[in-house]
């Protein structure tokens, strides 16, 4: 149940990453692919940087600021 929960927060926050990135989208299906990637990049560089979100929203939060991360980095690749 714990792998669906994180494939659903994933596509959310691959979304609203695309969202918040305008223009740096690659549709849904895509973002939420990088969504779901961006959830563990996520975790991982947070992680790294000694950062915890903690609460409800903490995974979410997390998963959203990495899926913008990795759309970035995926946009420099697109043009």
């Amino acid at each position: 149940m714990e792998f669906l929960y994180f494939i659903i927060i994933g596509a959310i926050a691959g979304w609203l990453a695309g969202l918040i990135m305008k223009g740096g989208g690659f549709g849904f299906l895509i973002n939420a692919i990088l969504g779901i990637i961006g959830g563990a990049f996520g975790g991982w560089l947070f992680g790294v940087l000694g950062l915890s979100i903690g609460g409800d929203f903490g995974p979410f939060i997390t998963s959203v600021a990495g899926a913008v991360v990795i759309l970035f980095i995926a946009g420099l690749f697109k043009k």
